[in-house]
């Protein structure tokens, strides 16, 4: 697939997505979101891919919405503007649900909504020269379609804060407040990011699909829910050809099927 505005390879059972605009610092525009929409939309159905891992060229992860874009926005009518704002907020939805799990190596900085891609991931590891701004507010605008996922991962003490005052933190404080999951020497970042890459390959497909599954559905169910449901996920798990080989590798002490050859 020929993209413009990102890079896409599968190698080794793992699609890596560059946002590929750095002259911009890979903000986005409508374009972006189009083809990113494409490649995490494929990725649903890829056999061949089993994590993806998202992050930025050269020395920003993603400056949010490009100022051309933004410029043009001004003069859009409000369906106009609408429709505009669904394909953005469906593009971070389709990354949020993918059934393969998702890493965000944050290399630089992410703006605006470059910290909806960050928290739509499952796991975001920051290099340490990473920073984080929801600067919306400083135009007049606010983290809309981000703001679910991010909200997912920082909670609202930390939302009501930086959603308002759109303050540039560190990748200390985002680490705190649970925005990404680790963050490394700027030079050991794809180090990291393989380390996660490797635990996850060696892991059951289908566990990690339902794992993904497991955690969406349960986030604000009640137990009287909870209970059948994940009852039901285990009984039908445990007769899967999955479990079954994966219980017998373990006790006859070999690797599993599904290991990626060496």
């Amino acid at each position: 697939m020929n993209f413009e505005t990102i890079e896409y390879a599968v190698r080794d059972r793992v699609a890596s997505v560059t946002l590929a605009r750095p002259e911009v610092r890979n903000a986005f525009d409508e374009r972006a979101i189009r083809e990113l929409t494409e490649v995490f939309s494929g990725l649903a159905d890829s056999p061949g891919a089993r994590v993806l891992v998202l992050t930025g060229k050269g020395s920003a992860f993603c400056a949010g919405a490009d100022l051309s874009w933004m410029g043009k926005m001004r003069n859009y009518t409000y369906e106009e503007n609408l429709e505009d704002a669904n394909a953005l907020a469906e593009m971070l939805r389709i990354l949020y649900e993918l059934p393969i799990p998702t890493i965000a190596a944050v290399n630089g900085p992410a703006i605006g909504g470059g910290n909806g891609l960050v928290a739509a991931c499952d796991i975001a590891v920051a290099a340490d020269t990473a920073f984080f701004s929801l600067s919306e507010v400083k135009i007049g605008l606010v983290p809309a379609c981000i703001g679910p996922y991010v909200l997912g991962r920082i909670g609202l003490k930390a939302a009501r804060e930086l959603f308002l005052t759109g303050e540039r933190i560190g990748a200390d404080r985002a680490l705190r407040e649970g925005l990404v999951n680790a963050v490394v020497p700027a030079e050991r970042l794809q180090e990291r990011v393989q380390e996660y890459v490797r635990m996850l390959v060696t892991s059951g497909p289908e566990a990690l699909r339902m794992s993904k599954s497991l955690v969406q559905n349960l986030d604000g169910m009640d137990l009287d829910d909870a209970g059948p449901y994940t009852a039901e996920m285990i009984a039908r798990l445990r007769i899967s050809d999955e479990a079954q080989e994966g219980m017998a590798a373990f006790f006859e002490k070999r690797p599993p099927r599904w290991l990626p050859e060496e």
